[in-house]
């Protein structure tokens, strides 16, 4: 009970920090001109959006900045080297993506049609031998065109793979190679041994995550609501586990999430941003895994995977079918467009979350 009692202690801690500092960053944000810009493919069907023109992107470094400083001064051990490790990657990884969608270019794309062309009638031998060598890497982003992704000014799809598909792997080798995890728990008092298949099944579940968990971030308090359940729902398994480390870092970015979501509810002061993001999604991963109950992520983070499911569904439908399932994905658009107002979808999308929360949380000690 003393240790429930200190981990409450950090939240309200940690959510105290974020809520003195919050003001100064957001005047911050204002004052660069870090804020969200028209996106013509939204606002062109739901008008609503057109009201967020112009209001702060990268939020979550209210999150991301109290949760490393706090675990960096007070909790930075063993078990949370990695995980705070890899968080921090992501943050930069989103920050830099919201950077550059808000201050940079255009990127010019060359599809793989337009690079053989080129191969075909190019007269240096030099040039002909470096389009041919980059047929591969043409043929890689084709694959997340087909998926319904878009070419921007920030990093593209296909490159944050890259980045976060580093993150998985030093989450693989810290669990996998140096602990010798080989096996993820399952309900009802069962393991399966997935041996040489961890390493895959780690770095799917990372890169997955943190991209649903992005997807999701598309409505005021949708994603951030979402996150203090799973989170919660991670900690009170940690706390009954006894893992007190992990429940400290839990703790703090619950407490960081509840001053964000304060701020975060429509009509928003700022926008999470890939920064938040990015960060949270690779991190919820990161603590489920460590915690031996990876497989509760498909319950307890159902709303994440299911906007994910839908944003692919929809890319590949439309790409390759020529045709929309959705009215727009992800499939909290769909009910807007469907004329559900904002409130509405997310505070239905609350109540399944804690649903499903809940229901993590009574599989994991059955």
């Amino acid at each position: 009970m003393s240790e429930a009692i200190q981990i409450l202690q950090i939240l309200l801690i940690s959510c105290a920090l974020a809520f003195v500092w919050a003001p100064f960053l957001i005047r911050f944000l204002y004052k660069y001109k870090i804020v969200r810009l028209v996106d013509a493919d939204y606002t062109e069907i739901i008008e609503s959006r057109r009201l967020k023109q112009g209001t702060p992107i990268m939020g979550g470094l209210l999150v991301v900045i109290t949760v490393l400083g706090l675990n960096l001064l007070f909790n930075f051990e063993g078990d949370t080297k990695v995980p705070l490790l890899v968080f921090f990657i992501a943050s930069l990884l989103g920050g830099f993506d919201d950077l550059l969608n808000i201050f940079g270019r255009e990127r010019p794309v060359r599809s793989v049609k337009r690079t053989i062309k080129l191969i075909r009638v190019h007269k240096d031998r030099s040039s002909r031998l470096k389009l041919l060598f980059s047929l591969p890497w043409q043929a890689y982003k084709r694959v997340f065109f087909l998926l319904g992704s878009n070419p921007g000014k920030g990093i593209q799809a296909h490159e944050k793979i890259i980045i976060q598909s580093i993150c998985g792997m030093l989450v693989a080798w810290w669990l996998y190679f140096r602990l010798g995890w080989d096996t993820i728990w399952v309900p009802f008092g069962g393991e399966i041994k997935l041996g040489l298949l961890m390493p895959l099944f780690i770095i799917f579940l990372v890169v997955g995550l943190a991209n649903a968990v992005n997807f999701t971030d598309g409505m005021d308090g949708l994603a951030s609501g979402n996150l203090i359940f799973a989170y919660l729902a991670f900690l009170v398994i940690a706390i009954i586990q006894g893992d007190f480390s992990i429940a400290f870092l839990e703790a703090t970015v619950i407490g960081a999430l509840i001053a964000y979501l304060y701020y975060n509810i429509a009509p928003a002061r700022f926008q999470m941003g890939d920064v938040g993001s990015l960060a949270l999604g690779t991190l919820l991963a990161t603590v489920a895994l460590v915690q031996d109950r990876a497989i509760l992520l498909f319950i307890i983070g159902g709303i994440f995977f299911l906007e994910l499911g839908s944003t692919v569904v929809q890319g590949m439908s439309r790409r390759i079918l020529g045709r929309r399932i959705l009215k727009m994905a992800p499939i909290h658009h769909h009910f807007e467009i469907l004329g559900w107002s904002e409130e509405k979808i997310v505070m239905r999308f609350w109540l399944f979350g804690i649903i499903l929360a809940i229901f993590g949380i009574y599989l994991s000690f059955v």
